[in-house]
């Protein structure tokens, strides 16, 4: 069974830092992709970051490069999402990702697993 659960959430203040976690298992994450999403109430899905498990390739939404940095750590199975210098309209829930071959890292719909997301809350 396939698990990807995500934790690190919670209420930040701008500027702050905060560093989510999302534990992997059941699959053999060596061969995927490993990405975070985010969404906004009323708001579309969006990309945030992404990384071939395996090494050598990371993407980052434009918006977004320079504050946040994703990371793993093999021995744990564990994908990281370092967010620095929150912004308020950072507020959303983050979800991890798994895909095989994402057809488009961007794109939501080409990635066939998701945690339960996070909330991550930034205050003013």
């Amino acid at each position: 069974q396939v698990q990807l659960v995500e934790s690190g959430g919670g209420l930040v203040l701008a500027g702050g830092s905060l560093r989510l976690s999302c534990a992997a298992s059941g699959l053999p994450f060596s061969t995927y992709v490993m990405g975070w999403f985010r969404q906004a109430p009323g708001k579309e899905r969006e990309f945030v970051a992404a990384m071939k498990w395996s090494g050598g390739i990371t993407l980052y939404a434009d918006s977004l490069k320079g504050r946040f940095t994703i990371s793993r750590d093999n021995a744990k199975n564990t994908v990281y999402l370092q967010m620095n210098s929150r912004k308020p309209d950072d507020w959303s829930v983050y979800y991890c990702a798994a895909g095989r071959r994402p057809s488009s890292w961007y794109d939501p719909k080409g990635w066939d697993y998701w945690g339960q997301g996070t909330q991550v809350t930034v205050s003013s």
